[in-house]
Formats: C-alpha cells, structure tokens, sequence
C-alpha cells in the first residue's frame, strides 16, 4: 500500500471549522484515481492535508506513506519522501528560470542520486520533446506570463522530471482548451507507465474521456461517500451529484 488514509479528519486553523470528517483512501503502486465532488466540499482540503499545509490541524486519523505515519511530517520532509502536489494556480517566479528551478528541486528531491548537471539537462530536453514542450520553454522564467495551457505542461514536466511516488493533481484540467486537456491527459497516462501513483482531484468528467483511471471516488460533506469507475464520472456528468442517493446514503461511507 503506497498511501492509506484512515478516519482523517481535519479543520481550518484560522476558523476551527471542521472540513474533513472521516475521509478513508487507500492507493497502490501505480493507479490512477480521481476525486469528484461538488465546489466547496472540502476537495482540495484533503490534497493540502495529505501534504502537511499549516493552514489545518488533523484532529483524528492517520496517515500512512508507504507504511509510515507521516502526520508529523513537514511539507518538505513529505516532499523528499515522494508525495507532490501540483496547484489550481501556479505560483511566478521572476528571475528564476525553469531550468535552474527543476535541476534544483532534483537535487534537493534526490540527495543520494549523484547525476551531474549535463545529464539533468540533457534528461530535461529529452522530457519536453516526449510531452511536446519546446526546450526554449526552459530558458523562461518559472511560470512567469505563462498562458493557462503552458503553466499546466509546466507542471506536467516537473511530475515527469522530479519522478515523485504519488503525485496529487488539483484541478489541473480547469481552463483548458480540448488540445491541451488531451495532451495533459496524454502526459498523466505516461506517468502510470512508469508505475506513479496518481490521484486526480476535479469537478468535471471531460478529462476521463481520455484517461482510464482504476478507481472514481465521489466527496461530499467531508468524507469519500462512493467509490466506482469511470462510468460513475460519467453518471455524474449527465445526471448530477443527485445521481448518488441512486447508490448510498450520504452519511454512510462506502468501504472498499
């Protein structure tokens, strides 16, 4: 089990308000699932938790990476251990170039792998040929008067250059013209060939047209209430979240 999430429930800080209440999740090696749920049911909440964002206290549960409790574990330390988290809105960072940025990180990911800066770059340009990047793409600064489409392929290369565990990937088809919805989801379906976990945190269903994920979990008020495949996103999609008092009631979480 690469991730395991039990009974997790957490609040916001700043407002003692609870968001999380008994979520439970587990990923192996290698699958793809996809988080759906209503805007403002605490979705992107449970990314920024499993990460370790000070911005909330987990008041009950676990979590567990590979076997190990990670709850007292900073961001950065969860970061080394394999966990990354893309963003809704990417952060611009004037005066840093992709290039240095990504090399950095690498290192910083890695510190027993000894690979030099000429093959870091090399395996750089290689990446943006395979997911369609130009390689000038990384003589820019990061993220820095990217348009919607290239601070997504921005993050894309970082999840492929980086080659974290289980990466968490928050809204990243929101904005996203059908050319690079298809070529993101093209890059994600890559990342499982190389054995990453994935798992994918979205409120629309047009992505799965051209990704297969193993499972589709839908959130509601705090906690993971059903889990199925890709025709559930699609049952969504047409019918609505009023599509689940079909399948459960809603204060019941469904194991799995």
């Amino acid at each position: 089990m690469l991730l395991k999430v039990k009974n997790l429930k957490a609040k916001v800080i700043e407002d003692n308000k609870e968001i999380l209440k008994g979520v439970n999740l587990n990923i192996n090696a290698g699958e793809i699932h996809v988080l759906m749920g209503p805007n403002g049911s605490g979705k992107s909440t449970l990314s920024n938790v499993i990460m370790g964002s000070p911005k909330f206290e987990v008041i009950d549960g676990e979590i567990l990476f590979e076997g190990k409790d990670i709850l007292k574990l900073d961001t950065n330390e969860r970061a080394k251990m394999g966990l990354f988290l893309t963003f809704q809105h990417p952060q611009e960072i004037e005066g840093v170039k992709m290039r240095q940025f990504l090399i950095n990180a690498y290192r910083h990911m890695h510190p027993d792998k000894k690979v030099s800066p000429i093959e870091l770059n090399k395996k750089l340009i290689n990446l943006c040929k395979e997911i369609n990047i130009k390689p000038e793409f990384l003589d820019r600064y990061v993220n820095t008067g990217f348009s919607g489409g290239e601070k997504k392929k921005s993050e894309i290369l970082q999840l492929f250059f980086l080659e974290p565990k289980l990466v968490i990937i928050d809204e990243i088809d929101s904005g996203l013209d059908v050319d690079a919805l298809r070529d993101v989801a093209d890059a994600i379906n890559k990342l499982k060939k190389d054995d990453m976990s994935i798992l994918m945190i979205t409120h629309y269903q047009r992505i799965l047209k051209y990704l297969q994920p193993d499972y589709v979990h839908v959130y509601v008020d705090g906690k993971i209430v059903y889990t199925g495949d890709a025709k559930l996103a699609e049952e969504i999609e047409e019918k609505g979240y009023n599509i689940l008092s079909e399948y459960v009631d809603v204060d019941t979480v469904k194991e799995w």
